[in-house]
C-alpha cells in the first residue's frame, strides 16, 4: 500500500472510512490487504485512498469515491466480497464502516 496523501478533486465527493482492530498474526492478511488496495484504486469512481495501522492493531483506511454508485459497485465487487468474508473469519476482532460526503477539504500547514 502506498504511503502519503490521496490526491482528491474539489469536493463534493465521498469517503468510505474502514476502522478495524486486527487479531495477532498475518495469516495471509498482508497479501490480501495489498491486493484489495490495488483493486480499489482501479475501481471505477475511486479517487484515491489513505491507510494507517498502529502497533496495537488498530487501523484506519479511507477510500475516496466520486459518488454513491461507485461505492455500491465497490461493495458488490466479488473479490472484495471474498476479502470481507475472510476478514470476518480470520483477521478482525471488530470493525466499523462509515460513509461520509466530503463538503470541504484543504491542506496545510497553510490551511484554508
Amino acid at each position: 500500500m502506498a504511503d502519503g496523501f490521496a490526491r482528491t478533486p474539489e469536493p463534493p465527493y465521498y469517503a468510505v472510512i474502514f476502522t478495524s482492530h486486527r487479531r495477532e498474526g498475518d495469516d495471509g492478511y498482508g497479501a490480501m490487504a495489498n491486493a484489495m488496495w490495488d483493486l480499489a484504486l482501479r475501481q471505477p469512481g475511486c479517487l484515491g485512498a489513505e491507510s494507517a495501522r498502529g502497533e496495537t492493531g488498530l487501523g484506519i483506511t479511507v477510500a475516496y469515491f466520486r459518488d454513491e454508485a461507485s461505492i455500491a459497485a465497490w461493495k458488490a465487487n466479488t473479490a472484495h466480497l471474498h476479502a470481507q468474508q475472510v476478514g470476518k473469519e480470520r483477521w478482525y476482532d471488530h470493525y466499523e464502516v462509515r460513509v461520509a460526503r466530503v463538503e470541504r477539504a484543504y491542506g496545510g500547514p497553510e490551511g484554508r
